[in-house]
């Protein structure tokens, strides 16, 4: 330790340096240190993420090294609205694009990424060139991850558990998981933690203010690319989870919260999955089960 020097990132630092376009056309401004060091290696692990298709390789780079403003830029409403920015979709995804070429343009040398199983141990590796070892590792993932939808009209979903349950934000990772096998108008029961609350100031005033999702979405679709607002991309997909589906949120979080989120509150798996069943008024209701909506990619 001795011989190395830690440096935590800060995306709003002045210390940084604009090194050209994203194909989307915004400024690719990076940690200086990064950009002028010899060698740039980058480690990490590899995971599904429901906008980005999977988290790995390039995402060290950008959003990992980049300044808040590229990573606004990136996250805007037309990307996150795009049919291909979906868990486990790398070809055609417009997010993951600029993430490629920002890192490639910042010379990013050599990555080493590992896949782990659900008890955190690692069970695969890649290294080497950050598109072509990353994609060997989403391959690999896939194989071990990837379920096709079975379609129900309730769907039990989580976020795999502490430290990922810990509040409302990171639960709509899970939650992306069931919007994609749950019936239309169905009923998403979503069980997280939650004890730390909504986990946002800006996401929790969004929908506590706004009751209209409709608006909401045309809100942002409205918002140019760099006008981005901090935290839009995670209203924007939750707008879209709940115009899909009804969602009942089993955790510790207040009951006026949950509502803030024009959810509905429940303390137990049995309370939901009564509440779910008089929703539809049909106690007989078809139920899909996602063990881990973050862990289980469903393609």
């Amino acid at each position: 330790m001795s011989q190395e020097k830690i440096v935590l990132h800060d995306c709003d630092s002045p210390d940084v340096v604009n090194i050209g376009k994203l194909p989307s056309g915004g400024d690719i401004i990076i940690n200086r240190m990064a950009i002028e060091t010899d060698l740039l290696v980058a480690e990490g692990f590899i995971e599904p993420h429901f906008f980005a298709g999977f988290s790995g390789g390039r995402k060290s780079v950008f959003p990992g090294i980049t300044s808040r403003e590229t990573v606004v830029y990136n996250h805007n409403a037309g990307f996150i609205a795009h049919p291909r920015a979906r868990t486990g979709i790398l070809d055609g995804n417009p997010v993951h694009i600029d993430m490629v070429h920002a890192a490639k343009e910042a010379k990013l040398a050599f990555i080493c990424n590992v896949v782990l199983n659900s008890e955190k141990e690692i069970i695969y590796a890649v290294a080497g060139d950050c598109e072509m070892a990353h994609r060997q590792g989403t391959e690999f993932l896939s194989s071990k991850c990837a379920v096709e939808p079975i379609p129900a009209d309730i769907v039990i979903s989580t976020n795999g558990g502490y430290p990922l349950d810990q509040n409302i934000y990171q639960a709509v990772k899970g939650m992306t998981a069931a919007e994609a096998t749950v019936k239309k108008d169905g009923v998403i029961i979503m069980l997280a933690k939650s004890n730390d609350g909504h986990g946002g100031n800006e996401f929790h005033k969004t929908f506590s203010e706004e009751k209209d999702l409709d608006r909401m979405l045309d809100t942002f679709l409205k918002t140019p690319s760099e006008k981005t607002r901090v935290d839009q991309w995670q209203s924007q997909i939750f707008a879209r989870v709940l115009k899909h589906a009804r969602v009942i949120y089993v955790s510790d979080a207040p009951d006026h919260m949950v509502r803030d989120f024009h959810m509905t509150p429940a303390h137990s798996l049995a309370q939901a999955l009564k509440m779910a069943e008089d929703m539809l008024g049909n106690p007989n209701a078809a139920v899909t089960t996602i063990p881990d909506g973050i862990g289980v990619m469903v393609v």
